[in-house]
């Protein structure tokens, strides 16, 4: 550093991550002074060699694919880090000047006055970002799938007919005999690659299966709830990671994104759309068991009930909202279930009310003479 002097608790440093190089910039909490700047590879080795033997300072870096590693390297040589939410800081997405060099400035000059303004995110455990990969790879190959099936039926409208409906699991076996003639040849390699990733996609699902019950018991707990499967008992526990992370379960709803957005001023209070601020994957997976819990095959529970009588409200929009309102409660459910350990009861508050409403008659009634 330019200024040796300075006391290593004094100073902040903000590194902007990069795929190749990461810029850093090192100020002085006090004044503000830039006491030193410049770019280093990201590369674990020269992390080490420029941050490792470092008094512990004060470290600020923006969340993104290498913030996970970066991140435990320097808390491993004692930094404080502070690892920010990217989605937060527009001071930084939306600055017309914006470049490495100033992105890290920012980063620094935000630790130095409060950490809280950079949204600190935690990153989960390192061996649950690896057995999370497993959900995302089979997430990739479904939605591979999903394309392939959709290109051939739209090659076969294109002749005058039609694929019939099937599961995508059994769609290679039973389309086959509607193909065109004049087709065979273009899809032919289409059909045999779908079934190829359907077996791969059944080889996800019993490594799934195998990481629940060898690594992951609290996900087995969560299916307990009708319509909460596997795939997604998993996916909740593994994005969450720890439940004491939250000291709300309500606040869980809002971390996976779906809580509505607020804009509310003098002039009104409008109704937004969902703010979508958590992970996509986890939020899709609730969103289809919601959609399955209020379908016909859906079991009775207090969650279905609340759901059936929001999407009463009137209209096609009044269905969705109610698909959202109820994911949203399930998170909350979810996390209450694998924080306390009890028991799932599908309709305990529709048994308490109807109990306390059997009671308050009960007073109501006369006494026999």
């Amino acid at each position: 550093m330019k200024n040796d002097s300075v006391n290593p608790q004094d100073i902040c440093i903000g590194i902007d991550l990069g795929d190749r190089h990461s810029q850093f910039a090192v100020l002085e909490r006090a004044t503000g002074e830039l006491l030193e700047e410049g770019k280093i590879p990201t590369t674990a080795r020269a992390f080490e060699r420029r941050f490792g033997s470092l008094t512990p300072v004060r470290i600020a870096l923006e969340v993104g694919g290498h913030s996970p590693w970066v991140s435990e390297l320097l808390e491993r040589a004692g930094h404080q880090v502070i690892v920010a939410n990217a989605y937060k800081l527009s001071l930084i997405s939306r600055n017309d000047k914006k470049s490495d060099r100033s992105d890290a400035r920012y980063l620094a000059e935000l630790a130095a006055a409060n950490p809280r303004l950079l949204h600190p995110i935690k990153h989960r455990r390192a061996q649950a970002r690896a057995d999370r990969c497993i959900l995302t790879a089979r997430d990739r190959l479904v939605g591979c799938r999903t394309k392939l099936i959709n290109s051939m039926r739209g090659m076969v409208k294109t002749t005058g007919a039609r694929l019939p409906a099937t599961s995508p699991t059994c769609f290679h076996n039973k389309v086959r005999e509607h193909i065109p003639a004049e087709l065979i040849e273009s899809v032919g390699p289409l059909l045999e690659t779908i079934a190829h990733l359907n077996q791969q996609i059944q080889r996800y699902d019993k490594l799934i299966e195998q990481k629940i019950e060898a690594d992951h018991p609290a996900a087995k707990q969560l299916m307990q709830v009708d319509c909460v499967g596997p795939i997604t008992s998993l996916n909740f526990v593994l994005t969450l990671d720890d439940p004491c992370r939250f000291r709300d379960s309500r606040v869980v709803g809002s971390y996976i994104g779906l809580r509505p957005k607020e804009r509310s001023s003098g002039k009104g209070d409008p109704e937004l759309r969902i703010s979508k601020a958590g992970d996509s994957m986890l939020r899709s997976h609730l969103v289809q068991s919601a959609q399955r819990m209020l379908g016909p095959f859906g079991k009775d529970s207090d969650l279905r009930r609340f759901g059936l009588k929001l999407a009463c409200r009137g209209g096609k929009s009044a269905k969705k909202r109610a698909v959202v309102a109820v994911a949203r409660k399930l998170a909350v459910l979810l996390h209450r279930l694998w924080l306390t350990g009890s028991t799932y009861e599908p309709l305990r508050n529709s048994l308490r009310n109807e109990g306390a409403a059997t009671a308050s008659q009960a007073k109501q009634q006369p006494a026999a003479l």
